[in-house]
């Protein structure tokens, strides 16, 4: 695979002590899942998913996060990643409806 163009990370939430955090009791495994499958349907072979240790926005989770962009998602849902994945098969901005200000 060469580099992507767009690499986006959702916080699994695992940290060093083995716990898991708010993002994965909050279904971010469930987003992953749904991102990755809908990167395939799609066919964006220049997007990459992957999970991620706790980011430590445990009051804002699930957590996603866009690159190059370096776009964070609050209370990200299936609707937050199908609009991510929308933008960037259009060549649109990313959407702000769940950002960090």
């Amino acid at each position: 695979m060469s580099k992507p163009a767009h690499h986006i990370f959702v916080c699994g939430s695992f940290r060093p002590t083995g716990a898991q955090g708010v993002c994965h009791k909050k279904e971010s495994s469930h987003l992953l899942q749904h991102l990755t499958m809908e990167v395939q349907d799609r066919g964006l072979n220049d997007v990459l998913i992957s999970s991620t240790g706790c980011m430590n926005m445990c009051d804002n989770g699930p957590v996603i996060v866009v690159y190059p962009e370096g776009v964070w998602y609050k209370h990200a849902t299936t609707e937050t990643a199908e609009a991510i994945l929308d933008s960037l098969e259009e060549s649109d901005p990313l959407p702000e409806a769940t950002l960090f200000v």
